[in-house]
């Protein structure tokens, strides 16, 4: 049986789940903040600007009123930019169930770290709508390819089994794989700092580095986040899973992610700003740096492309200039947990 699904945002990936949902047989409707919005996601049944191509079952609704979207849904859908998280919550509370009768389950599906606070988005969620049924959606899944059916696997984090299966089995088809994890911190840290490497290689590849040095901030890249995130509290299997190698490897090596778009823009000389007008969407990498770098500090944990990636962002340093001081930087042992 189907179950009722609000997703709150109408960008790229929010239209790609609900062409997944609303496939899978779900009763969908799709809010977006403004109504100018909505009455062009009506006209054309999907985001002409955001994921052209991809036309929607004609049983797909669109809202800008969060009442309508969210009253009485089984599931709602987070996709909005993590700078926007917490004032959409703030809209959604009122409207959200918790009775023993019906519970709403939200599934957070956008990744970031809110710089003034360092949570994860559930944290966010929870703060906003303390003890709700929150899970998390994550890995390497380009909005562009979901919207055309292409193969993707994702994994979904919930605090307890019977959510994560419940959700599992709502988005599970038989071109959407989903694993189930119990580790939604690890995969909300994992899904953030990707961003922040893919910036790093994109950086790499404007400037004309190669795939040589591509690979190693990858790879270093995979080692800075699995540090952080296991100083958080996050496992080890976690990052070198889907939300974490998986993610961070189709971010920086795809043409679909904003994020190396924006790094490659940056490499070739343009500013922060140039680049984020020029990719047009959310660059989520931006706004997680800052927050990588605070957590860093804050658990004090070494977090090299991250201080990099910060340096050529707010500081000026030429990228040039940054990634040579990586490769010159103290000798090092590549992982210290192995004896002789």
């Amino acid at each position: 049986m189907g179950k009722d699904i609000g997703i709150i945002g109408a960008g790229s990936w929010g239209i790609a789940l609900a062409y997944l949902l609303s496939n899978n047989g779900h009763n969908v409707i799709v809010w977006s903040r403004r109504e100018e919005t909505v009455q062009k996601l009506r006209a054309y049944h999907g985001n002409e600007d955001k994921l052209p191509g991809v036309i929607l079952d004609s049983s797909v609704k669109f809202t800008s009123d969060m009442e309508e979207a969210v009253k009485g849904k089984d599931i709602i859908v987070l996709v909005v930019p993590s700078s926007h998280m917490r004032e959409t919550v703030k809209k959604m509370a009122p409207f959200i169930e918790n009775s023993e009768e019906h519970q709403q389950i939200i599934v957070n599906c956008t990744k970031g770290i809110e710089e003034s606070t360092l949570m994860v988005m559930s944290d966010v969620i929870l703060d906003e709508i303390p003890g709700s049924q929150v899970c998390v959606l994550s890995g390497p899944s380009h909005a562009e390819e979901v919207g055309k059916g292409m193969p993707t696997s994702i994994v979904v984090g919930a605090f307890d089994k019977d959510t994560a299966r419940l959700i599992q089995n709502v988005f599970m088809s038989n071109c959407f794989r989903v694993y189930i994890s119990p580790d939604m911190l690890g995969i909300e840290i994992g899904a953030a700092l990707k961003n922040v490497i893919a910036l790093a290689a994109g950086i790499a590849d404007g400037y004309g580095l190669g795939d040589n040095a591509k690979a190693g901030l990858i790879t270093r890249g995979i080692a800075e986040i699995g540090r952080i995130g296991m100083a958080m509290g996050g496992k080890f299997e976690t990052f070198s899973g889907l939300s974490g190698i998986g993610d961070l490897i189709v971010t920086c090596a795809s043409m679909h992610s904003r994020n190396r778009r924006a790094g490659i823009l940056i490499g070739q000389g343009k500013s922060m700003q140039e680049a984020m007008d020029e990719v047009k969407m959310v660059v989520e990498g931006v706004y997680s740096a800052k927050a990588a770098r605070l957590l860093a500090e804050k658990y004090d944990v070494e977090m090299p492309i991250v201080t990099a990636v910060n340096q050529i962002l707010f500081e000026g340093k030429a990228p040039g200039e940054a990634l040579n001081d990586l490769m010159i930087r103290d000798k090092k042992i590549e992982s210290s947990n192995l004896d002789w």
